[in-house]
């Protein structure tokens, strides 16, 4: 009997691990990994998972039996940032391969938030209550303590105070004109979801490759936005212009058509009105 099976796509593999209504339950370090598909689609997975529960494995072995979350958090520390030397990619920060964990796991280096995400996948191995935190400008980690709650800086794994939580926070009110009321530093130290992180690692790439004028590469980190965040209608039109530059009118005017659809009162209306009619020649 002939078998009805075929290999999902990358995309289609990713929106089966991203579905909505899946919530906290999207196995994080699985979907943000498998985001590298789109540059390297010979790249398996499953070998990248079972590096890291290597890692894993390695790492509780360091651990004091019977050893408090403390403990446990500097034995992952010297594991991670002394042992297996993992960093900030200082030469090359904007380089892609930064964003893709299996590159990151190769390299040791990476940005805060690639970091962040295999650095909590052996902090929750290791029974800490950690998690990221979309902190403005530097992806950041925390991790919830007997004392209290210690926030961290995924590039170095040293912990931050209020002070310099503060300081590092301040060039983002200044941005938005905060002269009225401060929001408190607490919101911004609120725990992200894995679809946030996702979210935040592909408008990451998006930029890069929007700079690096990569369109097919653009195209496809669209993609995963859109379906990540099928009401974020801003991504919608972003895909609409990146196929416009990659040459694929049809396929940019749906795009385009489909902000309009739900782009009541924004102020790009005429102007994405104006690109569609461009695109069907008119």
């Amino acid at each position: 009997m002939a078998s009805n099976f075929s290999v999902p796509t990358p995309l289609e593999y990713f929106a089966a691990l991203v579905q909505e209504g899946q919530g906290e339950t999207i196995a994080l370090l699985e979907a943000a990994a498998c985001i590298a598909h789109d540059a390297y689609p010979e790249l398996d997975v499953q070998q990248f998972l079972d590096e890291m529960d290597r890692l894993q494995a390695r790492l509780e072995r360091r651990l004091p039996e019977g050893a408090e979350p403390l403990q446990r958090l500097n034995a992952l520390n010297r594991f991670f940032y002394g042992e297996l030397g993992f960093g900030a990619n200082l030469n090359d920060y904007y380089a892609p391969d930064n964003s893709y964990l299996h590159q990151v796991l190769r390299t040791r280096r990476g940005i805060p938030i690639s970091l962040a995400v295999l650095w909590l996948e052996l902090a929750q191995g290791a029974g800490l209550k950690a998690h990221g935190v979309s902190f403005p400008g530097h992806f950041l980690v925390k991790v919830l303590l007997p004392g209290g709650q210690a926030v961290l800086d995924p590039i170095t794994g040293h912990a931050l105070s209020r002070e310099a939580l503060s300081e590092r926070l301040e060039p983002f009110r200044q941005r938005l004109g905060a002269v009225q009321e401060e929001v408190p530093l607490g919101l911004y130290l609120q725990a992200a979801s894995a679809r946030d992180i996702l979210a935040r690692m592909l408008r990451n790439l998006k930029e890069i490759q929007r700079t690096r004028q990569d369109w097919r590469l653009l195209v496809a980190v669209q993609s995963r936005l859109v379906t990540l965040l099928p009401d974020a209608w801003e991504e919608w039109r972003d895909r609409g212009l990146a196929y416009a530059e990659l040459g694929q009118p049809m396929q940019a005017v749906q795009d385009l058509e489909t902000y309009l659809a739900h782009a009541q009162g924004a102020g790009d209306v005429l102007d994405v009105q104006r690109r569609i009619q461009a695109l069907r020649g008119l």
